[in-house]
């Protein structure tokens, strides 16, 4: 397989220089190699430890949870037939974006002046021999912010441990097995010259890893490499997600193992592959500094009316789960009429009326979404505050928060639901 012809201009762009190859990158100083016995080990050992070991789980029984779930509603490769285009989350708004989806012209212009959200997912292709499958279970369990280039996160779905195994068995359940212990004599210092010189940092993240070059963002080519861009994952995780043999077959030739990815293959030889994986799993990192959700503001002063609220709030993140098929053009979303493994909720916010009557509960009965908690906090404001702690580190599992796997709304957004509810809710 061959370097994309982008990919040549990217890193020039981004490091001056076109990619190395073996020989005519330029030698580092000579740094001590990795070894089964020395730091090697103990990253490899480190990573592993840093996701919980958990039980092996069943991939029959994650076969089905994957169909309950809906995962082929945003990602590809999950084995499943893809979901209808009304209900493909993502390729819904790929085919808005490029001008495919069949509306009247005010519905399209009226989208697209939201339309940021959720246009580009990971495929699930070939997992199993690119994570670990303890991460994968953790990750559902506790979805974090991966790829801080994309808009949207993996969702919190309502899935306990066993769940979560179940599906971690099914999606690795085809993984090749690799030589346990691939960077034997790696050097990490001559792999951190190699990341630098081959132009990662241009869409990978690499937090916590100090000193590394600066690279400016690429202008000329923001059509091309959006999808790769954002879709680009923190290295930072890379030590708990992969192991160090799947991670050096990756850099190598990533389109070997997941035919389509946006990765594209960079020339190198198996041993500066080595060198990069081994400078990936063992590079120090700086702690994470300690998150914290914005500051709650008060109410407003001056009038607030629905108009406003929705405009600047419902309409341009909450009709995506809460709406009505008519207006969506497709099913309600999830948060109405039910998706993503959760029941129909029943909850319109495309509408006064239907924000109005509210949600359905367990029991089948309809409840208020301004009905006030034990701490005097609408739902609605609560779950809006809930996606800002989530977002923090902290989910509650009593509240589930919102909007579900997309941002978190700002402090003065959250302010202006609060006002108008405190108001009475004018229209």
């Amino acid at each position: 397989m061959r370097a994309r012809p982008l990919l040549a201009a990217l890193v020039a762009l981004a490091s001056g220089a076109a990619a190395c190859t073996s020989e005519d990158a330029r030698e580092p100083e000579p740094a001590a190699p990795l070894s089964a016995s020395g730091g090697l080990a103990a990253a490899a050992a480190a990573g592993a430890s840093a996701v919980a070991a958990a039980p092996a789980g069943d991939p029959a029984r994650g076969q089905r949870l994957v169909a309950e779930y809906q995962c082929n509603r945003c990602h590809d490769g999950t084995g499943q037939a893809p979901a209808p285009r009304d209900a493909h989350c993502v390729q819904c708004h790929q085919d808005i974006a490029a001008g495919r989806f069949q509306a009247p012209a005010a519905a399209m212009k009226r989208w697209n002046e939201n339309l940021v959200q959720l246009r580009d997912v990971p495929s699930l292709a070939a997992a199993g021999d690119r994570l670990r499958r303890d991460w994968i279970r953790g990750f559902l369990l506790s979805p974090h912010d991966l790829r801080p280039r994309l808009h949207a996160t993996m969702p919190r779905l309502a899935i306990g441990p066993e769940q979560a195994s179940d599906i971690a068995a099914y999606l690795t359940r085809d993984r090749r097995e690799r030589p346990r212990e691939p960077l034997e004599n790696a050097s990490a210092a001559r792999g951190r010259e190699l990341y630098e010189a081959k132009g990662c940092g241009t869409c990978h993240a690499f937090t916590g890893a100090a000193g590394l070059t600066a690279v400016a963002p690429v202008k000329a080519m923001e059509k091309e490499t959006r999808a790769a861009v954002a879709l680009a994952p923190d290295l930072r995780h890379a030590r708990d997600r992969v192991e160090p043999a799947d991670l050096v077959a990756w850099v190598l030739d990533p389109g070997a193992i997941k035919p389509g990815t946006p990765m594209p293959q960079v020339p190198m030889s198996p041993a500066e592959a080595r060198d990069i994986a081994a400078f990936l799993v063992t590079a120090q990192l700086s702690p994470r500094a300690p998150a914290s959700a914005p500051e709650r503001l008060p109410p407003l002063s001056r009038r607030v009316t629905y108009g406003e609220v929705d405009r600047r709030v419902f309409r341009g993140t909450c009709r995506h789960c809460h709406s009505e098929p008519d207006y969506a053009l497709g099913d309600g979303g999830p948060g109405n009429t039910g998706g993503f493994g959760f029941k129909p909720r029943g909850l319109n916010l495309a509408t006064y009326e239907g924000i109005a009557a509210g949600y359905v509960d367990d029991q089948g009965e309809r409840r208020s979404v301004f009905a006030r908690g034990p701490d005097g906090v609408p739902r609605l404001v609560a779950a809006l505050l809930s996606r800002q702690a989530e977002e923090a580190g902290r989910e509650d599992p009593a509240v589930r928060g919102m909007p579900l796997g997309l941002p978190a709304l700002g402090p003065e957004e959250i302010q202006l639901v609060e006002t108008w509810i405190a108001q009475g809710r004018p229209q």
